[in-house]
């Protein structure tokens, strides 16, 4: 009973910190934008290129000390490395609630968003349990005392945590939480459905009074109650100020628009295609995998030929950059545009293809385990 609380401290912790860390883990892109976001505010942009690999080390670490605190192995270097790295997501959290600069941490990822305080408050809970257990921290007995064995699991614990990370970076995240995973209708999630509640605002006036000059604050429902609009010494002064009471129903798609050069909208003519189409996207062409671009070519040259399978090409580039590029590597598909942002969410690669029909998303891969033409033929094509 002695280490009651330190035992229970370091299962939530440790439990806290591989769930973290497998998290974001499972989609180290994601991370890696959500990186970005951070390194803009600090003005380190010039770290972008490397945020992946950032995102990927900092899951490693989070899965590797959450492991280690469980197993009591290296106690002394752990709790130091934990405080550590609480201290800093603990600062990042309410940097951006304070200055409302980041809109959400990322903290686990797409599974569950949490607003900047709530992330800033479970950082504090996590602060407190860690401090305890840095106190304590020469308390901690291992679980294996050999000290060879506690190398063995602490490679294996490491190797295969970084393994994850790069396994769905290189391929795609093993769970999707995203508006367009496997088996969603993507137009169905672009719409408000009838009678969902809207958001609900208060709004508060300034009053001066013309004839004693007091002033006064009122919400929109006690300027109206009050009927103090009636008396004509009262004015409002100021722009009222607009205040969000409570959340209304939120399109999980809400910023896709698919345009061609001219900027015409296409949404309708590529997400309700009513048969089988493949949407292939890159959103930064100039960090696309010329191989994966060429595999895909291919791939939409014999589907059109044999089957009428139309395929079309989405970048976030300019039409100017888009065409040249086309050009360059002779590709055989429509190109369309779309901001960068939804494009990232389609698919966490670049090159990446969505398998479509009636706006259903039927299928998704990443330009490395893209199945060959066979297979997608036998599978999906020839009931077409």
């Amino acid at each position: 009973m002695k280490h009651a609380l330190l035992h229970l401290l370091r299962a939530i912790v440790g439990l806290l910190f591989i769930f973290s860390g497998l998290i974001k883990a499972n989609d180290p892109l994601g991370f890696g934008y959500k990186l970005q976001e951070y390194f803009e505010v600090f003005h380190i942009a010039f770290l972008n290129d490397y945020a992946t690999v950032f995102a990927i080390l900092l899951c490693t670490i989070e899965i590797v000390l959450g492991a280690l605190l469980l197993l009591g192995i290296r106690s002394r270097n752990v709790a130091s490395g934990l405080l550590l790295t609480i201290i800093f997501f603990t600062f990042l959290t309410f940097y951006s609630a304070f200055f409302e600069v980041v809109t959400s941490c990322g903290c686990f990822g797409d599974a569950i968003p949490l607003t900047p305080w709530q992330s800033f408050s479970k950082d504090i809970v996590l602060l407190i349990m860690i401090l305890y257990i840095y106190k304590k921290r020469n308390e901690i007995m291992p679980l294996i005392s050999s000290e060879r064995a506690q190398n063995w699991i602490l490679g294996f614990i490491l190797l295969i945590s970084l393994g994850f990370g790069l396994y769905t970076y290189s391929f795609l995240p093993i769970l999707d939480f995203l508006p367009y995973k496997i088996g969603n209708n993507i137009p169905s999630l672009m719409i408000m459905p009838p009678g969902a509640p809207q958001d609900v605002y208060q709004i508060t006036y300034t009053l001066k009074n013309k004839s004693t000059g007091e002033t006064k604050s009122l919400t929109d429902k006690e300027y109206l109650s009050s009927g103090i609009w009636k008396d004509k010494n009262w004015e409002i002064t100021g722009d009222p100020e607009s205040k969000l009471i409570s959340k209304g129903f939120e399109v999980k798609i809400k910023d896709l628009k698919i345009t061609d050069s001219q900027g015409t909208d296409y949404n309708a003519e590529i997400l309700e295609n009513p048969y089988y189409n493949l949407v292939i996207v890159a959103y930064d062409l100039s960090k696309t995998d010329l191989i994966g671009i060429g595999n895909l070519n291919a791939l939409a040259i014999n589907a059109a030929e044999n089957f009428n399978i139309r395929t079309v090409f989405l970048t976030s580039n300019s039409a100017q950059d888009a065409e040249a590029f086309s050009k360059k590597n002779k590709l055989v598909m429509e190109i369309f545009y779309a901001d960068a942002i939804p494009l990232k969410s389609m698919v966490r690669a670049n090159p990446g293809v969505l398998l479509l029909k009636n706006g259903t998303v039927i299928n998704k891969w990443h330009f490395r385990n893209l199945p060959d033409y066979d297979e997608l033929v036998g599978k999906y094509f020839r009931g077409e």
